[in-house]
């Protein structure tokens, strides 16, 4: 096919002649063979995830190929059920939909975005970010393997220019996109008036909040967690700490004691937590960001490793003594550093944690459910954990 436009064009004809007529008893059958056969491939899958994208070899062996099966497996189940998902509406699928992925869950992300499609009646173009097309691609060899009429899924690859392609396409009926703000404001602006409709996920600052009578030892977990995985490369990832100030000594050197245990490394290394920055671009804005902390004044801290000499890495970091006027604080870093500010009073913790452009998500880390019920209604996020980080 030719580029974008041939892609769309196969898809839509896929759509017409083929999957748009088929039950969803059938659409079901295909999504369960894919599910299986990301199963059954699971080792090789998460291999090629790791040398793609730079995690660790055991979150694309643990994580990222289980829960891409999983979702197949989900939606499979829903194929011929959607009829009792909105009881007294007739749905129906779009059509031809348009989807741009980024390159911090590529095979995962893809998951998230095909397997509801096809579970709905709708064809798929997609586009893998420009540094992690390798499992996207290999990914259609399964679908060829279980076997897909020939046109349902289609995977165009390139850099932005491509993406707009399939974007502005007019036989493209929806758009889902995943990304920068920046870039989804953009196709905001595109496709406004187009009739086409539009799905965004897009960046994040997500404040996790400690107060005093949290359990701390717990608390430490869940903040790691919540910055490291993946490299901090994650929407959803805790990079705001937001702790009370009668603990935040406490919290600060149970965090900084953590950090040593902490291997940042070879992401084929079973042990490593940390594995490399997926570009050298990335990697230069992390930097910068992390020189604008210590010039606005606050505090670094690193653990002393030893960095491979080869590739893209950086160590995890913390930041403390940290206001809302920094840089740090306000700008999405998306990689393993984590700032740390205070507060006094639940007001206090709100107003600094909705204080930003984003509204991803946050946490709240406290024994008293009822303020974790307090703090969920008045925080401005689309999803608040308690008591655990993006579980």
């Amino acid at each position: 096919m030719d580029g974008p436009d041939g892609g769309v064009r196969a898809a839509r004809e896929a759509y017409d002649r083929v999957w748009g007529p088929m039950s969803g008893r059938d659409r079901g059958k295909y999504l369960f063979r894919i599910a299986r056969l990301i199963q059954e491939r699971s080792r090789e899958l998460a291999v090629l995830e790791t040398l793609d994208n730079g995690k660790p070899i055991k979150e694309s062996r643990d994580f990222d190929i289980p829960m891409a099966a999983a979702h197949f497996f989900y939606h499979a189940g829903w194929a011929d059920k959607l009829e009792f998902l909105a009881p007294g509406r007739q749905l129906a699928p779009h059509g031809v939909v348009g989807q741009v992925i980024p390159w911090n869950f590529p095979l995962l992300m893809l998951a998230w975005k095909i397997a509801p499609a096809l579970a709905t009646g709708n064809t798929v173009v997609l586009k893998p970010a420009e540094t992690t097309s390798i499992t996207a691609l290999k990914f259609a060899s399964i679908l060829q393997d279980a076997g897909l009429p020939p046109g349902v899924v289609n995977f165009v690859t390139g850099a932005g220019e491509t993406g707009s392609a399939v974007v502005n396409h007019p036989l493209a009926a929806k758009i889902a996109f995943t990304g920068s703000t920046a870039v989804g404001k953009a196709i905001q602006r595109a496709l406004a008036g187009t009739g086409k409709r539009l799905t965004l996920e897009l960046g994040g600052k997500a404040a996790n909040i400690v107060f005093d009578d949290a359990p701390i030892d717990q608390a430490v977990e869940g903040i790691i967690n919540g910055i490291f995985f993946n490299q901090g490369h994650v929407c959803c990832a805790g990079s705001r700490l937001l702790v009370q100030e009668s603990i935040a000594a406490t919290v600060l050197a149970k965090l900084k004691i953590r950090l040593k245990t902490i291997r940042t490394g070879d992401p084929l290394d079973k042990n490593t937590d940390i594995g490399a920055i997926n570009s050298k671009a990335q990697l230069t804005r992390i930097q910068d960001l992390v020189a604008s902390g210590v010039a606005e004044g606050a505090e670094i801290h690193q653990p002393a490793c030893t960095l491979p000499k080869k590739g893209f890495y950086f160590p995890p970091t913390l930041f403390s003594n940290v206001s809302q006027s920094h840089r740090i604080a306000r700008e999405e870093i998306f990689g393993p550093v984590l700032s740390i500010l205070t507060f006094r009073t639940p007001e206090e913790a709100v107003e600094k944690a909705n204080n930003t452009h984003y509204g991803l998500s946050a946490g709240v880390w406290t024994d008293k459910g009822s303020r974790i019920l307090k703090m969920s209604t008045e925080l401005k996020a689309g999803v608040v954990w308690a008591n655990t980080f993006n579980k």
